[in-house]
């Protein structure tokens, strides 16, 4: 038996051997690449692709079909990498990008019609005043009513909350985001401190009522775990939670809320900075009905359908990682009305302008059903 060293020789000899071949083979997917553009021929032809492997596979033992698969689809996805640099045919979505990079200011508004969920002191209207100098707030109930308010032109901007580092992502608003029309603009990172708010003169032994966002009430369990005999409520809002306690006639209720509701609604601090971990951001988006993308935009957002079988996710992930193009965030959530389907939610990390990012949405749609683009944008921290 050989020993290890003269085993690892023959493997780096029969490497070297791959990476010529592969080289060779790039050679001439870049010929048929530019065959297809001179005769607008489509680059993914599924059936050869298929029937390709299904060859290869035929020519190994069983216990290395499956092997030999995976080595060959990622073969061809780098193959169809380099075909779609080369044919880089212009869709209607790179113009509207190129467009929109054109036609929108160099500065982000100072001052702006905004759009938020709940009621002043609200945690989107904190994001609101990190994000423009001058905002005009307006609050609705629901984040559904913020997305309607861009959508109808009431607003020109809407706050959003989509994920936060300690209780995940908003679910609801990722739901929402299937049913509207919108883009997105900007992001940014709020540093997110819960504090146990209550009526002058309550003492925490007199609390047997706690109102609080789900979102809220999941970023403090260990605090609340150690309240005896409380019972904890959900509302619509951190915010809302406070006015109501301020507005209450009972002594025995409290709110779980921002520090700028104890001096807005009048409250006192109970207990301070309640929140499970120290470092709990909450990640809030800014949407607009047209597109805008703003200089410096390095963030793009996709949403993404795929086919309901083995390896469709896998393609999409593969086109990614043949760009070498980052993922952020991957998030799912399941279609209405279509049974084990999901929507896969995409925060990309690329530079609008780089040339695998144009690669990437010129032929996405070859590796999933539908996808949609939600905007290129920046984030502020």
């Amino acid at each position: 038996m050989q020993d290890l060293s003269e085993i690892r020789h023959e493997i780096d000899g029969i490497d070297d051997e791959i990476v010529d071949l592969f080289q060779k083979r790039m050679t001439l997917a870049d010929e048929i690449g530019a065959y297809k553009r001179e005769n607008d021929l489509p680059v993914l032809d599924r059936a050869r692709e298929r029937a390709k492997l299904a060859e290869m596979a035929s020519k190994v033992p069983e216990d290395l079909q499956d092997n030999v698969s995976v080595l060959f689809q990622l073969i061809m996805e780098a193959s169809r990498t380099r075909q779609y640099e080369l044919v880089n045919r212009d869709t209607e979505l790179l113009e509207a990008i190129e467009r929109a990079q054109q036609e929108t200011p160099q500065l982000f508004p100072q001052q702006a019609f905004v759009a938020c969920q709940g009621v002043e002191g609200a945690f989107s209207q904190i994001a609101a005043d990190k994000l423009f100098k001058r905002p005009s707030i307006s609050y609705f109930d629901t984040f559904d009513g913020v997305f309607r308010a861009v959508e109808q032109g009431f607003c020109q901007f809407g706050i959003l909350p989509v994920e936060n580092s300690t209780a995940g992502s908003v679910n609801q608003v990722y739901d929402l985001m299937m049913q509207h029309d919108f883009h997105i603009v900007r992001s940014v990172r709020l540093k997110v401190d819960h504090n146990l708010l209550a009526k002058p003169g309550t003492k925490l032994a007199d609390v047997r009522e706690i109102y609080s966002h789900q979102q809220a009430i999941s970023q403090c369990q260990t605090f609340l775990a150690g309240l005896d005999g409380v019972q904890v409520h959900v509302c619509d809002n951190t915010a809302m939670a406070a006015r109501a306690v301020a507005e209450s006639d009972r002594n025995d209720v409290a709110a779980i809320s921002s520090r700028s509701c104890a001096e807005l609604y009048d409250l006192d601090f109970l207990e301070r900075s309640i929140q499970d971990k120290g470092n709990n951001y909450t990640r809030f988006v800014c949407v607009e009905k047209g597109l805008e993308i703003y200089p410096g935009a390095d963030r793009t957002s996709l949403m993404i359908v795929v086919s309901h079988t083995p390896g469709s996710l896998n393609r999409v992930l593969s086109r990614f990682y043949s760009l070498d193009i980052n993922i952020l965030k991957l998030e799912s959530r399941p279609l209405p009305d279509r049974d084990f389907e999901f929507m896969f939610y995409f925060d990309l990390e690329s530079q609008v302008n780089a040339p695998e990012f144009k690669t990437l949405l010129s032929s996405l749609g070859d590796v999933c059903e539908e996808f949609r683009y939600l905007g290129s944008y920046t984030e502020v921290v």
